[in-house]
């Protein structure tokens, strides 16, 4: 494939690598490329780990943030290649990973490739295997090959936030409420227990459910519990003996595992929990100063992330970190994924601004 040319404006270069599938797990086309274009570049020392590229200023300088964005994306659907599109006079560029997250990717490159003395040191890390499990995650991978790369003041996670500033955000955790019941003939019902059933008071506390809302150092969290999945049965004519109900808990940044855990337990007190995975969210983060100069250099009103992003990850290496990119989060895996090209611009001029020495 042709090079990736950094001297694009950072629109076109979101067109041009959104149109090289990089859907998780197939990466390797669009990493060999970043590496390739940032490789050359003087002012940058590099560094590769499978498909994750760390890009970094060694200037000296008194302070550096981390600028990462990850350059996978959920699996396509018939949404690539992208196309320009005109709505209410607002134009967009059309395409899967337009929102998640190579809009920001772009402008990321483009500042990498012509930021040769920003004010701080900056370290890019573009990386693979964000929208999988945990485990796969490039960042994870980096973290125990080289954590000194992690070294910051203060970090930005180009997620897309309609180009707005979103502090931490909220954690993620997931269990499953289990009902048991004796298998039976569905013809002799009685002989049996359905577990099926036994889940009624499961979703009727969901229903019941009201979620808070919780303040952390100035911003409002909405937390979330919700049933996502719901099995059970053997077969058309057996009393099910099984039935698992898997619940989402998204819940603030002031709450630790062992709160969140217990807050779910206390919700289906009575029944089997099993928890089956919890990350943890970030605090946001703004009161460190370089963060304070960042919000005042864009002109931000910062806003809570509810969803879960990398952020935590920096934000439990005690590097505080906040979400700032082009898009909106409604459209993240949307098959009518569409960015603004004016958010693009948006960001490039925020971040240049912020980083330049003028």
């Amino acid at each position: 494939m042709p090079p990736l040319d950094l001297t694009a404006t950072s629109a076109d270069l979101t067109r041009t690598i959104c149109d090289i599938p990089s859907v998780s797990g197939d990466e390797t086309v669009l990493a060999d490329l970043i590496h390739a274009a940032v490789g050359g570049l003087p002012h940058l020392e590099v560094y590769r780990d499978g498909d994750t590229i760390v890009a970094r200023t060694q200037l000296g300088r008194a302070q550096r943030v981390v600028i990462a964005g990850h350059i996978d994306t959920v699996p396509i659907n018939a949404n690539v290649p992208t196309r320009d599109i005109t709505e209410a006079g607002e134009a967009f560029i059309w395409g899967r990973g337009t929102v998640d997250m190579k809009a920001g990717v772009a402008v990321q490159l483009k500042l990498a490739a012509e930021l040769s003395e920003p004010r701080i040191d900056i370290t890019w890390m573009w990386y693979d295997h964000e929208e999988v499990d945990a485990d796969l995650n490039g960042l994870t991978r980096l973290a125990r090959t080289r954590p000194d790369l992690f070294a910051a003041d203060f970090a930005i996670l180009g997620e897309p936030s309609n180009g707005e500033v979103e502090g931490g955000c909220n954690g993620n955790l997931r269990a499953i409420v289990q009902t048991d019941g004796v298998r039976a003939h569905s013809a002799r019902a009685w002989i049996g227990e359905n577990a099926i059933h036994k889940a009624a008071p499961v979703l009727a506390r969901l229903a019941d459910y009201r979620p808070e809302a919780i303040e952390v150092e100035g911003l409002v969290y909405r937390e979330g519990l919700n049933a996502v999945r719901i099995s059970g049965g053997v077969a058309g004519n057996v009393i099910p003996d099984l039935c698992e109900i898997e619940v989402n808990y998204r819940f603030a940044p002031s709450r630790d595992a062992a709160e969140a855990e217990a807050h779910v337990r206390d919700v289906f007190a009575g029944f089997d929990v099993e928890i089956v995975d919890v990350a943890l969210g970030a605090r946001p983060g703004l009161d460190a100063p370089l963060a304070q100069e960042f919000v005042a250099a864009v002109r931000a009103e910062p806003r809570p992330k509810y969803g879960w992003t990398d952020v935590a990850r920096f934000s439990a290496l005690g590097v505080p970190a906040v979400n700032y990119g082009p898009g909106d989060p409604h459209f993240a895996h949307h098959d009518e994924e569409r960015v603004p090209v004016w958010q693009i611009d948006a960001v490039e001029q925020g971040l240049r601004a912020w980083l330049s020495t003028s």
